[in-house]
């Protein structure tokens, strides 16, 4: 006898995935970077909204780190596009609509702006 309420896992909320070489910011620690893709996570708390992976986000030569969606702001340039590395911009148009679908407005920053904390104090004016 069933009551409708099987085993089954419950629905994953609708999750579009930010496509490889799209341009991102991380939301805390500040840097810039892109995805190079995913994986699949088997231990640890912190999972993308599809409850297996993470992003593998590329920060500069050979360093990669494993973050989740919500440690993530995406890019987009002057017309509020999403940068991606070697698209074009119907693609690119595509994607952002996609991605706004899915993602607060607040998730979205203009390329150039910074909120990581400054490396070096700005030089002090010597007294005249």
């Amino acid at each position: 006898m069933t009551n409708g309420q099987g085993s089954q896992p419950a629905p994953v909320a609708q999750w579009v995935r930010i496509p490889n070489g799209t341009k991102v910011r991380h939301r805390h620690k500040g840097y810039d970077g892109h995805i190079d893709g995913l994986t699949e996570i088997v231990a640890g708390p912190s999972r993308n909204p599809d409850g297996k992976t993470q992003y593998r986000l590329n920060i500069g030569s050979s360093t990669r780190e494993l973050v989740t969606e919500d440690d993530l702001s995406i890019l987009v340039d002057g017309d509020d596009l999403v940068i991606m590395i070697r698209q074009k911009e119907p693609y690119r148009r595509s994607i952002t609509l996609q991605l706004r679908g899915v993602l607060t407005e607040d998730r979205f920053i203009k390329a150039g702006r910074s909120s990581a904390p400054m490396a070096v104090a700005p030089p002090s004016i010597p007294p005249a």
